[in-house]
């Protein structure tokens, strides 16, 4: 692409769609920007694009851009087979995201992490640990800095990229140093619609390695080791189940190769799947050449990130935790696996696609002594518990009441969980709204505005 001599027609204008405009518009590249949500923040988006000379569309006009844009580029929010992705896509027009743009333009080394959970996590584990030797790592992608921001950073030598599955539709340049897979279980179906196409997309990150490239691989997800297959990288693999090439926890201690890196329970973030994303984080740094002492001390000093299994505080000898971040079924379960006292979880939001028995057969056998449903999912979830035939429940229509009816319903030394196995775009603009608003409820309602400190570290 020769963005002075092209144009460009940049729809939904998040995060993401800003830093791709703001990115061509510096270039030269004339710029098209649309978007329909509407609201204080994105015409405010509007009125700092336009003032850099970004040309507003009207709706009216989009049917035309077709014709006057070069590219359409496309917010990971909006999917492939969107009605305007599908005209560009018929006029044989080029579709590309923000990171794809960054890709292109990326000058520095990279490190790629997808997978169905774990992936902020780890990528902010990463981060902290190469910085930690020596390297100036910015954590960027679906962990909220676009990656298109850090292009032109001079302070960063390792971009560590969160990619997601809603990103990977848009993106086919990207050949990062190493591509990390972490596990790959359902979700998103509600937009993918079938596994076999997210799990396609999961495997595009290994797509353009070559063999002086690393892909480290989760041995124990049958899928993620099935990536190995005609990947032409050389593979690392990890394992919390048995000793690999690569990392491994053997004896209750994590090891990369024949060297012990620390003890399982030296890490201040506790379940297994905390285990798993510290040894991912492991074999990336020791790939990259970080010294075994420089990882165990970063692994140690690593607090957690907001709004994942994140202890809020505690109120009448009931404990709240967030983890607003579990979106998924899988997400729920390692969290609920988390629990170390009986536990009110709170589930519901907007659906994804998901069959809801296995989460309820897994709760059976949990600490979860009472499940609150709510949101536009509450009936389908309501169904996957009458199927599985678990009966300790209520319903609620909205997340607040849901909250509300929690709290009265845990009882001394018990815990409430918001862990919700959905998406929260049914009342809210994310997952870190939702866990601010569960937060803001805590100290307003729960507390009654009496002040509580926010402990920004997990449980075990």
């Amino acid at each position: 692409m020769f963005p002075k001599q092209q144009s460009f027609f940049v729809l939904g204008l998040s995060k993401s769609g800003k830093s791709a405009a703001e990115f061509l518009l510096k270039r030269g590249a004339k710029t098209y920007v649309y978007d329909d949500v509407g609201g204080e923040k994105i015409a405010r988006t509007i009125d700092a694009l336009c003032a850099q000379g970004a040309i507003l569309v009207k709706a009216e006009e989009i049917a035309e851009m077709t014709e006057r844009c070069d590219a359409l580029v496309l917010s990971p929010g909006i999917p492939i087979d969107h009605p305007i992705a599908v005209s560009f896509k018929r006029a044989k027009k080029a579709i590309v995201g923000e990171t794809e743009l960054a890709v292109r333009n990326m000058k520095g080394l990279c490190v790629g992490v997808t997978g169905t959970n774990g992936k902020t996590t780890t990528v902010s584990m990463l981060t902290e640990t190469l910085c930690a030797g020596g390297f100036s790592a910015v954590a960027c992608g679906n962990i909220g800095t676009p990656m298109i921001a850090v292009v032109e950073r001079e302070d960063c030598d390792v971009a560590v990229a969160e990619i997601s599955s809603f990103q990977m539709e848009t993106l086919n340049s990207f050949c990062p140093h190493v591509a990390v897979v972490l596990n790959v279980t359902e979700d998103h179906l509600n937009r993918h619609y079938n596994m076999e196409n997210y799990v396609f997309l999961k495997k595009k990150l290994l797509k353009n390695l070559t063999e002086t490239e690393y892909a480290v691989l989760n041995y124990d997800d049958r899928t993620a080791r099935g990536f190995a297959e005609g990947c032409k990288a050389q593979t690392v693999w990890f394992s919390v189940k048995e000793k690999v090439n690569g990392a491994y926890l053997l004896g209750g201690a994590l090891y990369y190769g024949e060297e012990k890196v620390l003890a399982a329970d030296e890490l201040p973030v506790g379940g297994l799947h905390n285990v798993q994303n510290a040894l991912a984080t492991i074999a990336v740094a020791k790939i990259l050449g970080v010294e075994t002492q420089t990882v165990a001390s970063a692994l140690k000093a690593f607090k957690g990130v907001k709004h994942r299994i994140e202890r809020i505080g505690e109120w009448q000898g009931v404990t709240y935790v967030d983890d607003s971040k579990g979106t998924n079924v899988d997400a729920t379960v390692k969290a609920v696996e988390c629990m170390r006292s009986e536990t009110v979880l709170l589930l519901g939001g907007k659906d994804k696609g998901y069959d809801y028995k296995p989460l309820f057969s897994a709760l059976k056998n949990s600490k979860v002594v009472h499940a609150v449903l709510y949101g536009e999912n509450r009936y389908k979830l309501l169904d996957g518990a009458r199927a599985c035939g678990y009966e300790a429940l209520s319903l609620c229509a909205d997340f607040e009441r849901a909250v509300k009816l929690a709290s009265l319903t845990a009882k001394e030394g018990q815990t409430v969980l918001l862990s919700p196995a959905s998406a929260s775009f049914d009342e809210f603009t994310g997952y870190e709204e939702r866990g601010e608003r569960f937060v803001g409820i805590f100290k307003d309602y729960v507390c009654k505005g009496e002040a509580v400190e926010r402990e920004s570290e997990e449980t075990e």
